[in-house]
């Protein structure tokens, strides 16, 4: 179980890995997010669902990150947290049209994006375990 002191540590490792698998996944099948992103905007449920699960950890990441504003991964953290809050509430009061413009914005550079979400998983990972 984690203590108190690293659970920011842990939320950032945690969130980085997730970054990490989901840039190799596209960069080895590249349009695989552009198809993903089309299927929730063509898909009620799995948009409640996806809207209700994004809410959720946003949530919970919001609610049990210690919020402590001299360290910035912890600043970085609540505010990660309160943003997939909003995302998930979003995707559930306006998903189609959201989910439209996120496949759109991801269609283009989609190679663009797993680079970017590489790096961040990459930076957050090192920033996580220099932390432990």
């Amino acid at each position: 179980m984690a203590q108190a002191d690293s659970i920011t540590s842990w939320i950032a490792l945690f969130t980085g890995l997730y970054a990490l698998g989901a840039a190799i996944g596209e960069l080895r099948s590249p349009g695989s997010w552009a198809a993903m992103l089309d299927g929730f905007e063509n898909n009620e449920a799995l948009r409640f669902l996806t809207g209700i699960v994004v809410l959720s950890l946003g949530a919970v990441i919001y609610l049990v990150n210690p919020w402590q504003p001299q360290d910035w991964l912890s600043v970085l953290i609540t505010v990660m947290g309160a943003g997939m809050a909003v995302e998930g509430l979003v995707i559930l009061g306006f998903g189609k049209p959201f989910l439209h413009f996120a496949s759109r914005l991801f269609g283009k550079v989609d190679t663009v994006w797993a680079l970017l979400s590489l790096a961040l998983g990459i930076v957050l990972v090192c920033v996580a375990l220099l932390r432990f």
